[in-house]
């Protein structure tokens, strides 16, 4: 038995924010029955091709779904969805304040008939404030939020490798949840729960936010370098290979000096003597470091770091995770079906409910056996859910 076992989830969602935070609670057990228009569906199905016939961004956080296809404007595509709200204990969505106070969908509306209601809403930059009817993407937010200004080398500045609004977001969501379900078992009470990327992402911001109002100084772009740490970043060996450094405190610092570099005068260095003092002098402390590692695979550096506990990794490329001696080991992947395929996945990182590796849906693959579950006829599931143009858009 799961956690969510018995709870129906309702995912008026696009793209990757509400998406993953409904993924993840199936993992947990709910029956997630997501909505889409009829013809394209989640417009993120189509981002790229890397999984069977729909993208890598669609398969990552709509395993395990069910996937229904309404159109709104129809009298029976709008009474199916009024029959799941009036079955589901969650209801989760990221269609714009707009176009959800339009349907009928927003918050307010659906928990002034049903109370009990767990219900999630997803925006850009918050329902008030000059933002409010802005669009908002994971690469707008990370720069409105000044993630970018800290991301990069140099006078370069970059975007986040992967869609770190989104996930803040959705991991948010999810948390808050879970919070409410547990709160309405014991109050009978459900709850409205609102938050914007721009939060979600702000919130995971706060420790340079403090140290740049703390020091007047915001942390300068090192690349894959900490901006306060050092020697705390990636050293290329002389095999070509990178280990990735991250020595915290001086025990650390003394250690490496002492037991791998040989050098324990370079650990009395008062150039070097505490972590502002190598921050400071970053590229003498590094040309010290370089000369060595020179001379060293990267196998033996690293043999050399776990010997003496200094903490350190390899720098891998993203396909290693594949083969990655942890994820092999301990047996992480998985085979999901996708539509027209396989993809290989992980399991949830929380080891402590099976997990079953359930399919990604095909769009509208269970619209008829869900119509037929909530009651409706054979004419009226084809009215609901093939015909064109439904009106289930994020503007």
């Amino acid at each position: 038995m799961k956690p969510l076992d018995g709870v129906l989830v309702l995912a008026l969602e696009q793209a990757v924010a509400v998406p993953y935070a409904s993924r993840l609670l199936a993992d947990l057990g709910a029956r997630v029955i997501k909505v889409e228009r009829p013809g394209r569906g989640d417009f993120a199905r189509d981002y790229d091709s890397a999984c069977g016939e729909v993208s890598s961004y669609f398969a990552w956080v709509n395993v395990g779904k069910e996937s229904v296809c309404l159109d709104l404007k129809t009298a029976a595509g709008r009474r199916a969805v009024d029959e799941l709200v009036r079955r589901a204990d969650v209801v989760l969505c990221n269609l714009s304040p707009a176009a959800a106070r339009r349907l009928g969908l927003d918050a307010d509306t659906l928990r002034a008939a049903r109370p009990e209601l767990v219900v999630g809403e997803l925006s850009g930059y918050g329902e008030d404030g000059p933002y409010r009817e802005r669009k908002a993407f994971d690469a707008l937010v990370q720069s409105e939020a000044g993630l970018i200004d800290l991301t990069g080398e140099g006078e370069v500045s970059a975007r986040a490798g992967i869609s770190v609004a989104d996930i803040a977001g959705g991991v948010q969501l999810h948390a808050a949840v879970l919070a409410a379900l547990l709160a309405r078992q014991r109050t009978g009470e459900g709850a409205t729960l609102r938050l914007s990327l721009l939060d979600a992402l702000a919130e995971w911001m706060h420790q340079p936010l403090l140290y740049a109002a703390g020091t007047g100084q915001v942390p300068a772009r090192n690349g894959a370098h900490h901006p306060t740490i050092a020697p705390y970043g990636p050293f290329r060996c002389g095999d070509g290979g990178t280990v990735h450094l991250a020595v915290q405190n001086d025990p650390q610092w003394q250690r490496l000096c002492a037991e791998v570099l040989g050098m324990p005068e370079l650990a009395a260095d008062p150039r070097f003597g505490t972590v502002a003092d190598r921050v400071r002098r970053r590229e003498d402390l590094h040309q010290h470091l370089q000369s060595h590692f020179d001379t060293l695979t990267a196998d033996a550096l690293l043999v050399a770091l776990d010997e003496a506990d200094v903490p350190a990794a390899r720098t891998r490329r993203v396909l290693d995770l594949l083969s990655h001696p942890q994820t092999v080991d301990r047996d992480r992947l998985r085979e999901v079906p996708v539509p027209g395929g396989v993809a290989p996945m992980l399991r949830p990182p929380v080891d402590a409910w099976q997990w079953s590796a359930a399919p990604v849906p095909a769009l509208g693959e269970h619209t008829a056996p869900v119509l037929r579950w909530l009651g409706f006829s054979e004419a009226e599931i084809a009215e609901a859910g093939l015909s064109t143009g439904g009106d289930l858009s994020t503007s």
